[in-house]
């Protein structure tokens, strides 16, 4: 039987495309390998977001020429986010590469049957689902909608029937995805929105939980946060990315809304959704952010006490707005300074959010095990370990909370 290998970096869309990608080659007679050095198949789902993917890219495939060299009949395909438009080109830096197809695409040199329309084959506790392809916001600093293109939403239909698929299969939790997933629905028949989908959704018998990103602050919707609040299943946990704290930068980064805007956002989710947790995401060190500038970043999440925050030093992505028009002008060292005080400032606050859990039982999905110790979620997202004899994988359990830490919880199984 042949074998394939996916390779997979970057966010949860990736990883979504190479299930579906699995998926695929196994229903043509494959069968998955841990390593590329046993694969007939070897693809890479590549990310740019970051300079640091794109190096971890290329690097990947300098790796791979020698296996390729010894092994010439192998089939090396390159999909995601790194493949643009310029094909030509790609295959004239990186010749040993057979196929580049892009982003949420069928490998064409394969292609039989219909690719929307596939049989999944996960059986997992979680799943990732994919609703909206592409972006229409262009903030200035990003790649993704050169790479992914111009906003198109799934069929309501088509999404509840992938997901009553996956419940038959085993699923219990769903993370439905898009770049924006705020604007899901405004390119289809009628119009309909994310609160129509979950409304939907959250009608699947045997479907415990539903989670969605990523929102984007100026498209969140009151509708949207009355579903949230309304609707049993939708989880009381939200991304909501800030980017930054400063009007000045959000300005220069296009984002489309106000400081001020952003807070009263948080303030009117945290009214209607008792209990929510949110993260969000931070650029430190765009072009020009001055010391002030990022101390707005800083006391904005001081003030508003998220339960994660992503940070990332900035990147200029060829291509983009940010890389035609500003100067990367802010040294490495000092993006590095703020990254480090960000995530200091975040470890000080997910610990004591964390710690007001202890002795407290949680509901925790079992996702699988870690060494002796079964692993899940809470409803708010909380990563907890607990230890038991039995198979736990895919039950909602009462765990009882005995160790806090910044990044997890520790407990025992509630029996009572």
């Amino acid at each position: 039987m042949p074998r394939y290998h996916i390779w997979t970096i970057g966010c949860q869309m990736n990883k979504a495309e190479s299930e579906r990608l699995g998926s695929f080659f196994e229903q043509q007679g494959y069968e998955v390998t841990a390593t590329a050095d046993e694969a007939d198949i070897v693809v890479l789902n590549s990310c740019v977001v970051r300079q640091s993917a794109e190096n971890r890219v290329i690097n990947k495939l300098h790796a791979l020429k020698s296996l390729k060299r010894q092994r010439p009949e192998l089939t090396l395909a390159v999909t995601g986010c790194w493949v643009d438009s310029n094909i030509d080109q790609l295959r004239k830096g990186f010749p040993h590469v057979d196929h580049f197809f892009g982003p949420g695409e069928c490998p064409g040199w394969l292609e039989t049957g219909e690719w929307v329309h596939l049989t999944l084959t996960n059986a997992g506790p979680t799943a990732y689902v994919p609703i909206i392809q592409g972006c229409d916001n262009f903030c200035s600093y990003c790649i993704v909608p050169y790479r992914r293109g111009r906003e198109k939403s799934l069929p309501i239909d088509d999404i509840i029937c992938e997901v009553q698929e996956r419940v038959r299969r085993g699923t219990r939790e769903v993370t439905l995805l898009g770049q924006n997933v705020d604007s899901y629905g405004h390119d289809l028949p009628n119009r309909p929105d994310l609160a129509d989908l979950l409304a939907g959704l959250n009608a699947i018998d045997g479907l415990a939980r539903i989670r969605f990103l990523t929102n984007h602050p100026k498209d969140m919707s009151q509708r949207l946060i009355t579903a949230i609040a309304s609707l049993d299943k939708v989880c009381e946990q939200l991304s909501l990315p800030v980017q930054s704290g400063s009007n000045v930068i959000l300005k220069a980064m296009k984002r489309g809304y106000s400081i001020e805007d952003y807070r009263g956002l948080v303030g009117e989710i945290r009214r209607q959704v008792p209990g929510v947790a949110l993260s969000t995401d931070v650029i430190v060190g765009f072009p020009s952010e001055t010391e002030p500038q990022f101390q707005e970043t800083y006391d904005l999440l001081a003030e508003l006490k998220f339960d994660t925050v992503h940070v990332a030093a900035y990147s200029p992505r060829p291509g983009t707005a940010a890389a035609r028009e500003l100067e990367d002008n802010i040294p490495a060292a000092e993006k590095k300074r703020r990254l480090d005080k960000v995530e200091q400032l975040q470890e000080g606050i997910a610990t004591e959010i964390n710690a007001s859990l202890l002795s407290k039982t949680v509901e925790v999905l079992v996702e699988g095990r870690k060494g002796d110790k079964w692993q899940g979620r809470t409803r708010s997202d909380k990563l907890v370990f607990f230890k038991d004899k039995e198979n736990r994988r895919g039950q909602p359990l009462p765990v009882r909370i005995e160790q806090t830490s910044p990044w997890s919880l520790q407990g025992r199984l509630n029996r009572e």
